[in-house]
């Protein structure tokens, strides 16, 4: 008799999606993967070439001298145009954007406005 499995929580939910994309994007050194993690307080961007499993740039809220208060959409564009000029200086013009397992929606959608408009194409 089978039993009923305990309902997922809401990480094992975005690590099985997650896992679900990783499947079909892959980065490489000329087209890297455009990573998004969203913790509770901060977000974080990375370029990552899975082929040596290398990670070329990253950006976070962390990194960036906020004294001002703004709203976190703002914050998550700027980290997305800070990503974009990273990419840019190693000559990175395309990337394929890896959300992560979460709803391109809110702060992850901001993000990447952020780096289109930075020049980045995905």
């Amino acid at each position: 008799m089978k039993t009923k499995r305990n309902p997922s929580t809401r990480r094992e939910k975005r690590e099985r999606r997650h896992r679900r994309v990783r499947g079909k994007v892959h980065g490489t050194l000329k087209i890297p993967r455009l990573v998004v993690f969203r913790s509770n307080r901060h977000l974080y961007a990375s370029l990552i070439d899975d082929q040596k499993q290398n990670v070329l740039a990253s950006c976070s809220d962390r990194d960036m001298a906020t004294k001002t208060k703004k709203k976190p959409q703002e914050i998550a564009k700027e980290i997305g145009n800070d990503i974009a000029k990273k990419a840019k200086a190693k000559k990175i013009a395309k990337v394929v954007f890896d959300r992560g397992g979460y709803k391109y929606h809110g702060l992850v959608k901001a993000l990447a406005e952020g780096a289109r408009e930075g020049g980045l194409i995905f």
